[in-house]
């Protein structure tokens, strides 16, 4: 399970008691596949920002690129 889930809809799915068991892990497996699309596109967006942008992020060249070459499920 992500540790943060940020589609309200999804938490909403996920909080209902009376969901049947195959379509709760099907919304965690939702929830998870979609947490890691997030982060995936967040780092090869941060591996394109330039030394100038990079520097008002507060993040240095090497630790970008070291941050965009993870694994997208690692958090």
């Amino acid at each position: 399970m992500t540790r943060a889930m940020h589609n309200p809809a999804l938490m909403l799915l996920i909080d209902s008691p009376r969901l049947p068991i195959i379509a709760a892990l099907a919304v965690r497996f939702a929830a998870t596949v979609t947490q890691w699309e997030r982060r995936r596109r967040s780092r090869v967006n941060l591996g394109q920002l330039d030394d100038r942008l990079l520097r008002d992020v507060g993040l240095t060249r090497y630790q970008a690129d070291r941050e965009k070459r993870r694994y997208f499920w690692l958090a």
